[in-house]
């Protein structure tokens, strides 16, 4: 049979994942082909990124697909944003790949906000504010490794730097470099005079280039280690961009949750919002496929209940997600928290965070795995209906339902709690939202789907959604 497969990798903050596409029929199939764990490491003082073992395990999944005898016609990479590699004249790195948790940013946004006030930052690109954005994260470099930025010759985000060592080709995709802080949110473009007046080398800067762009052929070497070649094509290479390529909805006023570490609540706008309302509530403009704005909130997501599970396996306590899920139900606690608290972006334990922001609440402190549990999910949803008060405000718009995707979709106790805190109907699924996006970007650029309308209605009638 003359099958042609498409080839995702999609590496997020804890895991990353080789998802194989093809299509049977009028429908998507896929299949997870390869999995390993991912997290960011103590190196020198800081949180860093392994981009070497990412290589190695982009690598070995594509010799897993050699191995299932199904070769991908081509493939691309999406991650999270804002982190990035800086390499020097030689194409080696000029410094460690830090990870956007480390504690370097910390100050950064009051030292940029002296050279650009932080209204008119967001006015120029509507980007939140967020301590671990690139636009501070250079301001970081500046401050203490001043050197580093001297010899740097290219920043690539972290997809963009992963293509780089499969291809030798430098791309810089847009939707990634959107996070970066630093792109115009009229223009689609770098905002040189913002670069200029933060001191950044304009060098660092090239390009920027549309998912579905063909970045090449695979490298010699890699070719033979995996043992086949192919196009290497851009995704939406932040996960939240192509994640909201997946939502199966054929409405242009589609409201959606992009559920994982991170829980992405907004929709799509035509024009950037970058109003004075906008930057007070912290929705960020963040660019699209098809630059589609995606006009959301960032609310800490799935990264606190995922790390009380770690947690609770350091001491020996083995949950399942949806063990947690079950216990967070039976358990007699309705405290909730802040979940969008910098105090949860990176405590040294997230559990003792979670009880002390309980405690000084004046709640009753949570202490089993299902108190805390449920101290979690009740407080993501509680988030989850501010933040769309917020946006029906900042739009004008009422939403009746809500998309969820990605991997939190599958949080049955979530959604529920979702259903009843937003007063609004929950559409859950599919679960791998970033990955299928991106196989969407893929095949509407080899001609599989005509348009994004055509891909999502794909994905509408390939995977389960349950309705809340």
């Amino acid at each position: 049979m003359n099958r042609k497969y498409y080839l995702a990798v999609d590496i997020g903050a804890s895991s990353g994942r080789h998802i194989l596409a093809h299509v049977d029929g009028d429908r998507i199939v896929i299949e997870e082909i390869y999995r390993f764990h991912n997290g960011s490491v103590e190196k020198d003082g800081h949180r860093v990124w392994e981009t070497d073992r990412f290589l190695r395990e982009i690598i070995a999944g594509m010799k897993a697909c050699k191995a299932a005898g199904k070769i991908p016609v081509s493939m691309g990479i999406d991650t999270w944003g804002v982190d990035y590699a800086l390499l020097d004249a030689s194409d080696e790195l000029a410094a460690p790949t830090y990870a956007y948790r480390d504690y370097r940013t910390n100050g950064m946004d009051e030292a940029v906000y002296e050279i650009v006030p932080e209204k008119e930052l967001y006015k120029r690109t509507g980007i939140q504010r967020a301590i671990y954005n690139t636009i501070y994260q250079l301001m970081a470099s500046k401050k203490s490794e001043p050197e580093v930025l001297e010899k740097a010759e290219t920043m690539l985000m972290m997809p963009d730097y992963l293509h780089f060592l499969l291809t030798g080709k430098k791309c810089q995709e847009y939707t990634n470099a959107t996070t970066s802080g630093l792109v115009d949110a009229k223009t689609n473009d770098w905002d040189f005079d913002l670069i200029e007046k933060l001191g950044y080398p304009k060098k660092l800067f090239g390009e920027l280039s549309m998912p579905g762009t063909v970045v090449g052929d695979l490298k010699e070497e890699i070719q033979n280690e995996v043992g086949f070649n192919c196009k290497v094509v851009l995704p939406a290479t932040h996960d939240t961009g192509s994640a909201v390529i997946a939502v199966p909805s054929e409405s242009d006023e589609a409201l959606y949750l992009s559920s994982g570490t991170w829980s992405l609540l907004g929709c799509e706008l035509k024009e950037a919002n970058c109003s004075e309302d906008a930057r007070k509530a912290n929705f960020t403009n963040e660019g699209g496929y098809d630059h589609r704005y995606r006009f959301l909130k960032n609310i800490m997501g799935l990264w606190m209940i995922q790390s009380v599970k770690d947690e609770l396996e350091a001491k020996g306590e083995v949950y399942s997600f949806a063990e947690l899920c079950d216990l967070a139900e039976k358990a007699d606690c309705d405290t909730t928290v802040d979940a969008n608290d910098d105090r949860f972006l990176a405590p040294s334990s997230m559990t003792e965070e979670i009880q002390k922001a309980v405690t000084e609440a004046g709640g009753k402190k949570p202490e089993t795995p299902g108190e805390l549990a449920r101290v979690i999910y009740r407080s993501l949803a509680e988030c989850y209906a501010k933040g769309i008060d917020n946006l029906e405000f900042l739009t004008g718009k009422k939403y009746d339902s809500l998309h969820i995707v990605g991997g939190g979709s599958n949080a049955d106790y979530l959604n529920r709690l979702t259903a009843g805190m937003t007063g609004r109907k929950v559409y859950a699924g599919p679960g791998e939202g970033s990955s299928l996006g991106n196989l969407g970007a893929q095949m509407i650029a080899d001609g599989v789907f005509k348009d994004l309308y055509d891909f999502r209605k794909a994905v509408g009638r390939s995977f389960e959604v349950k309705e809340y």
